[in-house]
């Protein structure tokens, strides 16, 4: 099978291209750092040409481990005869930076004798503008053709089909032999001379960034902004999914209703209503969560804010021995540990790399998103105040992700304070990519995928797990006494290590369960409150909580446990990967579940003494 590698700068529009290209809905996002692997796909024009989207890098000369994969990857493909073409994606908006890099793959692509196709991206912002650039001639100038189109708008990207469909069949012909030799000081200087001569005139584009960073990267306004921004993204996880929520326990509800009555077996009755409808459908209703928080989080990272926010937020991050760099894994993280892992390969300096590690973990991820809705939605009011602008479950839920957050700097504030460092650190530099309207649809669709895949990857491990834990305590009395069951055996067992924090048993063996996938703790508690409750609110476990008499200060306790306990197996597994050191994520495993009890021990003992 032939193969195409597309290859470009960070926030150039790669992945864009790539999800045009193939159909594939790989993430799209305006910020350095977001596309940390190399993804493959097909060609949806050409189905027998394999497409490989590399991760972007500004350069041949890698800085971090982000760069590193691309490049090591681009030369290692270099060497495949099965590669036909090399598409280089340039940013026409800024095409000097975009050209050195250019002029770098078209030089060992040279080398190789593989041939490369420019694709100047973002020509629809030229054209919005009035600007204008010289296709043709960059394209004489380079020996290489030039291709003008839009990964947003699709406009122009027919004629990349046609021009790979045109190269299939007929002899590769080696590509001129114009900058083998060039060193790369030249390459930069031959860059500016080509941007100057056929890029787009005038600064329209600077000055509109300028006059937005103005505001945006003020020391009042941007500081003020920010904080607003954050508080909005986790006040809509509860106000905007809230009608969702209530359709999805409408209709699951509705549907135990319907479904238990007509099956006729007793062990088969109990397991619906026990195990899927109190089990797995008390998990289902919390993914418009995860819809609503992917969303804004694509906003934030579309529109190009995402990388102010990491400018922003560098001098009080390095308080605590990371970089502004950190921030941006660290809010991935906020949708899951493990891209957010991923993501911290662009930090350059190891040691701020490692310390990352240390704190995304703490970042009160999606997972954990069910579980503290369940929490806040037993043990916290839901009434508002300021004229309705603020409601108190919305303020508890940016409160602990708030907590999450600050412990995970602590954490790394005091073990840069207190360990050696034996790295020579880089210097902080970041790109700051130009405003852009995010686009709606690709949005719509990334939100829609990421709930369907937190949906189907938990889904099968939540199944597994309701099923064995419905055996346990269906058995053997057939569900008449729970407590008797081999779960009770179980609970009873591990009830001394949870009984200070107040928790009987059952919640036990729901945290047990929970380092499964912490949202496993929700589906957990469905099938063991199912059990007990028989056929009545299969489906509402907020209700089965706040009528099991639990005292409020073990609800508050279960969320900071939540909040600092590593999180699953899955994290302590790509952690120890990325890390390269199984003792490091020992270490971190131990140390977070202690620090987790004592916070949580402590917040029991404080609730009982205001109570």
């Amino acid at each position: 099978m032939d193969k195409v590698i597309l290859i470009g700068s960070p926030n150039s529009g790669k992945s864009l291209l790539f999800n045009r290209l193939t159909g594939l809905a790989q993430k799209v996002a305006n910020f350095p750092g977001i596309t940390v692997d190399v993804g493959v796909g097909r060609l949806q024009a050409l189905p027998d040409v394999e497409l490989i989207d590399f991760p972007g890098t500004y350069s041949l000369q890698a800085i971090s481990a982000e760069e590193a994969v691309a490049v090591e990857h681009f030369e290692r493909a270099l060497e495949d005869p099965d590669v036909r073409y090399v598409l280089c994606l340039i940013d026409s908006t800024r095409l000097e930076k975009s050209l050195y890099f250019t002029l770098q793959v078209i030089r060992d692509c040279e080398r190789h004798g593989k041939r490369v196709m420019v694709l100047a991206n973002m020509i629809d912002v030229l054209d919005s503008h009035r600007l204008t650039l010289d296709a043709a001639a960059l394209s004489a100038a380079l020996h290489t053709p030039v291709l003008p189109l839009s990964a947003r708008s699709g406009k122009g990207v027919d004629a990349v089909i046609r021009e790979l469909e045109k190269s299939r069949g007929v002899a590769m012909a080696p590509p001129r032999a114009h900058l083998v030799d060039t060193p790369d000081e030249l390459l930069r200087g031959t860059a500016h001379q080509l941007a100057h001569r056929f890029g787009p005139k005038g600064d329209v584009l600077v000055r509109t960034q300028t006059r937005l960073d103005r505001f945006f990267l003020h020391s009042f306004t941007g500081g003020i902004s920010f904080f607003l921004i954050m508080y909005l993204l986790f006040q809509s996880i509860f106000t905007w999914a809230a009608p969702a929520m209530d359709a999805v326990e409408w209709v699951l509800g509705r549907a135990a209703d319907a479904v238990v009555p007509l099956i006729g077996n007793q062990l088969a009755r109990d397991f619906t209503a026990d195990a899927l409808f109190g089990g797995i459908g008390a998990f289902l209703v919390f993914v418009p969560q995860i819809f609503v928080l992917t969303f804004i989080i694509g906003l934030l990272e579309d529109s190009g804010y995402m990388a102010r926010a990491a400018l922003i937020c560098h001098k009080p991050l390095r308080l605590f021995g990371l970089t502004g760099k950190s921030f941006i894994p660290m809010l991935s993280g906020v949708a899951c540990a493990i891209p957010g892992i991923y993501a911290a390969r662009a930090i350059d300096s190891p040691r701020k790399r490692l310390l990352t590690y240390m704190a995304i973990p703490l970042m009160p991820c999606s997972a954990r998103l069910p579980v503290y809705t369940l929490l806040i939605a037993a043990f916290i009011p839901s009434g508002t105040t300021l004229g309705g602008l603020v409601g108190w479950q919305g303020l508890a839920m940016f409160g602990i992700y708030f907590f999450g957050m600050l412990c995970g700097l602590l954490v790394t504030g005091l073990v840069s304070r207190t360990s050696e460092d034996h790295y020579t650190d880089l210097p902080f530099v970041l790109e700051l990519p130009p405003y852009r309207l995010p686009g709606l649809q690709p949005l719509l669709r990334n939100a829609w995928n990421r709930a369907r895949h937190f949906v189907t990857k938990a889904g099968r491990i939540i199944f597994a797990v309701t099923v064995f834990v419905w055996f346990l305590g269906y058995f053997p009395n057939y569900g008449t006494d729970l407590g008797s069951s081999w779960l009770g055996y179980l609970g009873h067992i591990v009830e001394p290590l949870f009984a200070p924090l107040g928790l009987d048993w059952r919640y036990g063996v729901a945290i047990l369960t929970s380092f499964l996938a912490r949202e496993v703790f929700v589906g957990t508690l469905g099938t063991i409150f199912g059990i007990e409750g028989a056929d009545e609110n299969m489906v509402p476990l907020v209700e089965h909580i706040q009528s099991s008499d639990m005292a409020v200060g073990s609800g508050l306790a279960l969320l900071v446990f939540f909040a600092i306990a590593l999180q699953c197996v899955s994290t302590v597994a790509i952690l120890a990967r990325e890390s390269e050191s199984n003792s490091l994520v020992a270490k971190m495993f131990i140390g977070y579940f202690l620090f987790a009890y004592a916070a949580a021990l402590a917040v029991y003992q404080l609730a009982g003494l205001f109570s």
